[in-house]
Order: structure tokens, then sequence, then C-alpha cells
């Protein structure tokens, strides 16, 4: 399944009942004063775009960020959002390539079967002449049902597992932060956490796999992980800070055709705090 649909695909279906388009804009790492995406969503939006918390929509019973919430808890609260089983879900963001591919990997592994992206967000949508509106909107509740595939994500422990392994058997992490992040020469945005990297990981910055605000099309990121030594026909998971830019290699992949993938939920603001964990540093 080609995770990302085009304007117009969306156009055709936006009265679809059955179709829920999501603005699942995170603020930009950084930026002070922070940005207020939703209020941005307030001004402008996708018709009968619901907005997509995803920092309301994490775990609240940890103090790391964005981790995913129980089944429980994304049940009702996608119910009360108006998404109901065997709807298409199409997801949006209002700048570049950052945050929504972590609300549709949120919604695949929490058992969604149709959710996609949309290809160049909301400023391909306004340059496409197409139509915006303003305000909240309510949609009547749902029935959602989470059902977690364990399959498509790694803890803590799983991730020391494989990087033990690493000297018996090949082990595709990818690390989605920046390189001076990833070899130890950039500070992490998180005080206190040292950067560097795991052991065996490797480098592909998020960046790299899109162009324009929208992703490189499934050649260029196939020959972007060739280039990386990947091979997509092998396990793959995926890391980053705090498990939102790894969402956008889980999505490169899939484009490129890679079909196991996982994604350390924890990411690096987890492993980093672990004491047992090594950190390797290439400067």
């Amino acid at each position: 399944m080609n995770p990302l649909v085009s304007m117009l695909w969306l156009r055709d279906r936006l009265k679809d009942p059955g179709v829920v388009v999501l603005d699942a804009t995170l603020p930009p790492v950084g930026v002070t004063p922070p940005v207020d995406t939703r209020a941005r969503y307030r001004e402008g939006h996708i018709p009968g775009a619901v907005f997509f918390d995803i920092d309301e929509l994490s775990d609240h019973a940890t103090s790391l960020p964005h981790m995913l919430p129980t089944e429980e808890e994304f049940s009702r609260s996608m119910s009360e959002m108006g998404m109901g089983d065997g709807m298409t879900i199409v997801v949006y963001e209002q700048v570049g390539v950052f945050s929504a591919p972590r609300a549709w990997w949120m919604l695949r592994t929490f058992g969604a079967k149709e959710v996609y992206v949309l290809d160049g967000g909301l400023p391909a949508w306004v340059e496409a002449g197409l139509p915006v509106e303003s305000g909240e909107v309510k949609r009547e509740s749902a029935s959602f049902t989470a059902r977690l595939d364990r399959d498509a994500v790694r803890d803590f422990g799983q991730v020391q597992g494989m990087i033990a392994r690493r000297t018996q058997e090949t082990i595709q992490i990818l690390d989605a932060r920046s390189a001076g992040r990833f070899v130890g020469t950039a500070p992490e945005p998180r005080a206190g956490i040292s950067s560097g990297h795991m052991p065996g990981a490797t480098s592909v910055p998020f960046t790299e796999l899109a162009e324009g605000g929208r992703m490189k099309d499934p050649e260029g990121l196939r020959e972007i992980f060739a280039g990386k030594g990947v091979r997509l026909d092998q396990p793959v998971t995926t890391t980053c800070g705090s498990g939102v830019t790894a969402a956008v290699i889980a999505l490169g992949l899939e484009i490129a055709g890679a079909t196991q993938v996982s994604l350390y939920d924890g990411s690096w603001a987890e492993y980093a705090q672990r004491p047992e964990a090594v950190i390797e540093k290439d400067a």
C-alpha cells in the first residue's frame, strides 16, 4: 500500500463520511517562543479536518515524551474524535515533513488499516487552489477499537538485545537525528542527556528523506537507503530523539518497499538516560 495520497485524491473524497482528515502538526523543536500549532490549525485547515494533538494523545503516565498510550486510552480518544473502525484516515501537517508520519504510525500501530499521509501537506493543498476553513471541527463520536501491533514497536530491552547480538547477526537500527547529534559533536535538545549513538546504529537524518515539503520518490529513497547499506528485505528498527522523526524513516522505508519495520518508541530520550546503555561517539 502506498502510504501517500495526493491533494486531488483527497479533494475527490473530502465529503465522504467514511474519510477523516487530521492535522497532526507538532511545534518545531528549538523555536522560541513555541509555535502554537493548534492556533494555526484554527486559523486555517483543510475543510473538516480535526486536530490530532500528538502530545495530548501520548502516554502521560511516563516522563518520556510522545510514548504510545494504552489500547484503552487510544480507543477512547479516537472514538471521541469521531474516528471509527474501518474509516479511511488522511494525516497532514502545516509545514514540511516532521510529525504527520508519527500520527500515521500511531494509527497504523493501533490497528487502523487505511491510513495515509497527504503528500505535500497543507502548503501543497493551498498551492493547488483548494479551500481551507477556520475554527475548530468537532465530529460525532464513533467506535474505534485499538489493537496494538507489538511487532511494530520496540522497547529498551529489545533494542539492548539487538545490540548484544550485533557480532553474531546483522542488525539495522536507523537513527533519524542530525549527524552532529549522532556522532556526539552537537548537543541534545533535552537537558542532561548526552549525544552520541547506539552501538551498530546507522545515521539517517530524517531531513534527507524529504525535499520541498514532500517525501522523496520511491527510487530516491531506495538510493538513500542503499547508500547507507540498508537492506530493505531484512528487519529494520528506527529511532530518533523522542520517537517522532523515527516515524519519518518508517514512512520512507514503507514507500521504498520495506515490510519488516519497527520503531523504538522510547528512542534516545530513554536510551541515553539508562545507566546500562552504551553510548558511542565518533568525534
